[in-house]
């Protein structure tokens, strides 16, 4: 088997990049509307009369979560631009590389903003102990869903391969 060759799979290094850059691109394609949605609630609440309510630690959460929230989006877009940007010279394993490492720093922002958007809006309607105990359970859930899951996984598949 040629190094780097996935078992099961007949594939150049361009057919191995060409299908992990779909891959990738399927991938993002999913988490952009969620990021789109939740940044656009966040843009919002500024124009809501509720905001002036709000007390200067929770607005200090709001704007470190705008910040979040457009780095996510800047992160998750950053792969499309790469490759638009470097379109046909060839560094298709270059741009799959790089990309894949900006969406996970870019899921890592949005696992963020999700958690504090919950933390937020807990701490406005309930209160602050009772958003600690929302904002905690959502990234517990997005740590397990999101990374031991897949870890349990490849270590599964790793110990029968």
């Amino acid at each position: 088997m040629a190094d780097g060759e996935s078992k099961g799979r007949r594939e150049t290094p361009e057919e191995r990049s060409d299908r992990n850059w779909n891959e990738l691109l399927q991938e993002l394609r999913v988490t952009q509307t969620g990021v789109q949605l939740l940044t656009g609630f966040l843009l919002t609440l500024p124009f809501q009369s509720r905001f002036a309510d709000l007390a200067p630690d929770q607005v200090g959460i709001y704007l470190v979560l705008v910040v979040l929230a457009a780095a996510a989006t800047v992160l998750l877009t950053a792969p499309v631009t790469m490759h638009r940007l470097l379109f046909q010279r060839r560094l298709k394993a270059e741009i799959v590389r790089t990309g894949h490492r900006v969406a996970m720093v870019g899921l890592g922002c949005l696992a963020l903003v999700v958690t504090g958007t919950v933390l937020l809006i807990f701490d406005v309607v309930v209160s602050r102990e009772g958003a600690l105990y929302a904002a905690g359970g959502i990234l517990f859930l997005l740590v397990v869903g999101w990374i031991v899951v897949p870890f349990v996984f490849a270590r599964r598949r790793s110990d029968a391969g």
